[in-house]
């Protein structure tokens, strides 16, 4: 099973992210989270302590590795474009409630597609996550839809868009299932958070075909209060946890089929 979780920002995408994660290591599966946004706060949500996080450096961010893993020097600006990177996820990879979470970073030159040796890093890295490894593997993308335009997420089973009840959170799921179909995504599913009452979820389910909606997640005061106290949601709301389970069941029935 590989997921990928996005949506514009603030909507939500890493508490979901994270949850779900935790609830396939309920179920004594291998998980491997990774967290592909530049503001990434994906150990936090998991459960990590702020103490832990700040001793992990993004893999985008190691230098030293890039440079072995690729031979790209000050001197010499040729390199592999296909590094050894398997052993990247038990190396780097740091374990919280059966989660084993990756930091990978982002690229912050990437934007007109370029070709760097971290740019290069971070596709073979997603691309063996998705290819190579038999965990449950989701990822926690980046605001926006900088991420498809590099094509890094090309292999995943499903994407998961994380909206608001609100016309640019459905503005950027469109837009997600154009640049996901293009890619060869077959599957784009759409959960709404932070739903408030029933003329949320009305405008929703206009705006989201029925077989992509996989369901809502109401707002909720105990989310918020986890974020303020630095716990994890999943270890701090049932209710919302329960809402991302029965959401869980359906992603599970749709790869079963």
């Amino acid at each position: 099973m590989k997921i990928a979780v996005t949506g514009k920002g603030g909507v939500g995408k890493t508490t979901f992210a994270a949850t779900l994660a935790r609830l396939y290591a309920e179920e004594g599966r291998q998980v491997l989270a990774a967290d592909v946004d530049p503001d990434a706060n994906l150990g936090l949500a998991l459960g990590f302590s702020e103490e832990e996080l700040a001793q992990i450096v993004p893999i985008t961010k190691m230098r030293k590795l890039i440079e072995e893993r690729t031979g790209v020097t000050q001197g010499n600006q040729f390199y592999s474009l296909n590094p050894k990177v398997s052993d990247i996820p038990d190396t780097y990879g740091k374990v919280f409630g059966g989660v084993r979470l990756l930091v990978l970073g982002t690229v912050d030159t990437a934007g007109s597609g370029c070709v760097c040796p971290e740019h290069v890093m971070l596709k073979r890295i997603i691309n063996n996550l998705v290819l190579h490894r038999k965990d449950v593997v989701i990822l926690d993308m980046e605001a926006g839809l900088e991420h498809l335009g590099r094509g890094t997420t090309s292999g995943m089973d499903q994407f998961v868009v994380v909206i608001e009840p609100g016309a640019r959170s459905i503005q950027t799921y469109r837009n997600v299932k154009r640049l996901a179909s293009e890619l060869g995504v077959k599957q784009v599913r759409v959960v709404a958070n932070k739903v408030r009452d029933e003329k949320d979820e009305e405008f929703v389910r206009s705006r989201i075909p029925a077989e992509d909606l996989l369901g809502f997640v109401h707002y909720n005061t105990e989310v918020i209060d986890a974020d303020r106290n630095g716990a994890s949601p999943y270890d701090y709301s049932k209710s919302a946890v329960e809402e991302i389970r029965r959401i869980k069941e359906l992603i599970d029935k749709a790869e079963e089929n």
